[in-house]
């Protein structure tokens, strides 16, 4: 029993039991968490890297990042049944140690083929870190301080992958692709001593665990597993291979999005029909927990859409570096890492009803992203940085309190299902983003060109002036009028090129913005409740 205004947990000690603070704990199954989603973001950077160390080809070596996603959306919606049949700490340090131990193996891979295979099985044991996590650190802390652990788990999520591509860039350039690996290593390690000492299943998991094995109720559903494996790992391999093999133009991908539909179909009807799901989907029938699932999906769509977009158009059309294009990422992390806590203090006092704080938040990540869409060739560090920290500032009041919000009416027996299921909307909304973000740029990258092109008109005087302005300038450097006209023209045509794929991206900018504003809405639609638990005007 807690007397104090901190709940804490027991952890196993030699001869007897101790408390622990829950600090100490949120700390330990975050630095895991932190890992987990930085290797996601840091592997990116180091993909040409590791084509040319292993003499494939860029677009096979694609499938490192592929195979691990498949495999972590795979695992994702399974880790609430996975942590009742091994135990919460047990299923937590398996995932651990299985992502520590194949990072190492990735890092001396010999062939692509081996690499992939490890990403596999890294991609499974990353899967359960995050919702094992949130689950651990809401049956750690009460309901009344919940909001606090909440602030440290949005900085991990969003600061690790915007400190990826930087990173990564900076491994790869002064080590080796191997080191990006090789680096989870010793953090894994630590994580593993530390979750042993001081982490514990709660009582009341334990009970239910207790209860589910005396009714027969973890028994194995293989039709659910393998129809929602089937489903995630195919729908994976769409988004992630969608552009690259021309989406349905792809025999391919039209027959892995049909498999994905089917499965996920038939995979929805059993769970649904089960006593003892694997997702137990039937959790999102209550309408905060829902409403919360939309906001996570949100979340990831603009975060990871917009950090994948943001140094792919630095790197491409301003000349910058991996690590100076994620330097801009920085100041987003930064805001996010200072105004956690004041949110999280908001939240838990009810200074402010979360759906302000989640309103005001979708509102200004619009504005930030519409502020993006009205960039030039021609803007600075300093406006790219400007905005990525207003980006940040809106986030900051987001992920507290949709976290709070999604358990406010979920009994305490099903927070492990819901962290399940929380991430998974998480996790999808980052792919589904990605996905967007890739396909809907190289489109109006191609659309803009063909405008442009038709605005180029070889009658048009303006464009003569041009070509004659440019090649004068080409004869003053010493070459011959022919080979300066030539020149001229691949100038022009190549700022043709620039312009239209920045056209691209600020057309991407406008529409993220319209799909934040979605969230403002919704956040209304919420029911009351009181951050220490309970709602404010009864069920």
């Amino acid at each position: 029993m807690a007397t104090t205004t901190m709940e804490v947990v027991a952890a196993p000690a030699v001869g007897g039991a101790k408390q622990v603070n829950p600090w100490a704990v949120a700390l330990t199954v975050t630095l895991a968490t932190f890992m987990e989603l930085l290797d996601t973001s840091i592997a990116n950077v180091s993909l040409p890297h590791i084509a040319g160390g292993l003499g494939r080809s860029f677009d096979e070596t694609t499938w490192v990042l592929t195979s691990y996603l498949v495999a972590n959306a795979v695992v994702l919606p399974m880790s609430a049944w996975l942590s009742r049949v091994f135990g919460r700490k047990r299923y937590y340090m398996i995932s651990v140690g299985l992502f520590t131990a194949t990072s190492f193996l990735c890092g001396i891979a010999p062939s692509l083929n081996f690499l992939v295979i490890f990403r596999v099985l890294q991609g499974i044991g990353g899967g359960g870190l995050a919702p094992v996590e949130q689950a651990i650190l809401v049956d750690t802390f009460p309901a009344t301080k919940r909001a606090a652990a909440f602030a440290l788990y949005s900085v991990a999520i969003v600061t690790a992958p915007a400190i990826g591509p930087p990173l990564g860039g900076w491994i790869t350039d002064s080590f080796s692709w191997r080191w990006v690996f090789f680096i989870n290593v010793p953090i894994g390690l630590i994580s593993l001593f530390l979750t042993n000492r001081l982490v514990s299943d709660p009582p009341a998991f334990k009970a239910e665990v207790a209860e589910a094995k005396r009714l027969g109720r973890l028994r194995i559903d293989y039709i659910g597993i393998t129809l929602i494996a089937l489903g995630f790992a195919c729908l994976e391999v769409v988004l992630d291979r969608g552009q690259i093999d021309d989406w349905f133009g792809s025999r391919f991908i039209s027959g892995m999005f049909i498999a994905a539909i089917l499965a996920l179909g038939f995979a929805i009807w059993w769970e649904l029909r089960t006593p003892d799901p694997v997702v137990e989907l039937a959790l999102l029938s209550e309408r905060n927990f829902a409403i919360s699932n939309v906001f996570y999906f949100l979340f990831g769509f603009v975060l990871f859409g917009s950090t994948t977009m943001i140094p792919e158009l630095l790197q491409s059309l301003y000349g910058y570096t991996a690590t100076d294009a994620g330097l801009v990422l920085g100041p987003g992390a930064a805001v996010i890492t200072v105004l956690a806590p004041m949110v999280a203090i908001l939240t838990q006092k009810g200074k402010v009803k979360p759906r302000w704080l989640i309103a005001f938040s979708f509102a200004v990540v619009s504005a930030s992203m519409f502020y993006y869409s009205s960039f030039t060739l021609q803007t600075d560090y300093f406006h790219f940085a400007l905005a990525r920290a207003l980006q940040g500032f809106g986030y900051a009041f987001l992920f507290v309190p949709v976290s709070v919000l999604a358990y406010s009416y979920l009994p305490p027996a099903k927070n492990n299902k819901g962290s399940s299921l929380t991430n998974l909307f998480r996790n999808w909304g980052g792919s589904f983003g990605v996905a967007f973000i890739t396909t809907v740029h190289e489109r109006r990258t191609d659309l803009n060109s063909d405008r442009l092109s038709r605005t180029a008109d070889s009658a048009s005087p303006l464009f003569h002036a041009r070509i004659d302005a440019l090649t004068k300038s080409f004869e003053h450097l010493g070459f011959s009028h022919a080979n300066a006209s030539q020149h001229a023209q691949g100038m022009l045509y190549n700022q043709l090129n620039q312009q239209a794929s920045m056209l691209g991206y600020m057309d991407c900018f406008r529409m993220m913005a319209v799909f934040s504003l979605i969230g403002i809405p919704l956040a209304f639609m919420t029911r009351s409740f009181r951050p220490g638990g309970g709602s404010a005007g009864g069920h």
